[in-house]
């Protein structure tokens, strides 16, 4: 793989995890009973997982095609 696409993905999860967490500071849940938005742990993971599968969706089929 390439680096751009190792920067590429590193990005997604530190963007998603810091939305993720603002998320969870803004928003959240004040019950306690939301599985995701009660912990700030939890939203932070959650969103990184989420801003490296949408950084995904920005590389190039190419890449995965030369692994083979």
């Amino acid at each position: 793989m390439k680096m751009k696409t190792w920067y590429l993905w590193a990005a997604g999860i530190l963007i998603g995890a810091l939305a993720g967490y603002e998320y969870w500071n803004y928003i959240g849940c004040v019950s306690g009973t939301c599985a995701i938005t009660s912990s700030p742990v939890n939203s932070t993971l959650y969103g990184g997982l989420m801003g490296l599968l949408t950084a995904n969706l920005f590389t190039s089929k190419r890449d995965a095609s030369e692994r083979k």
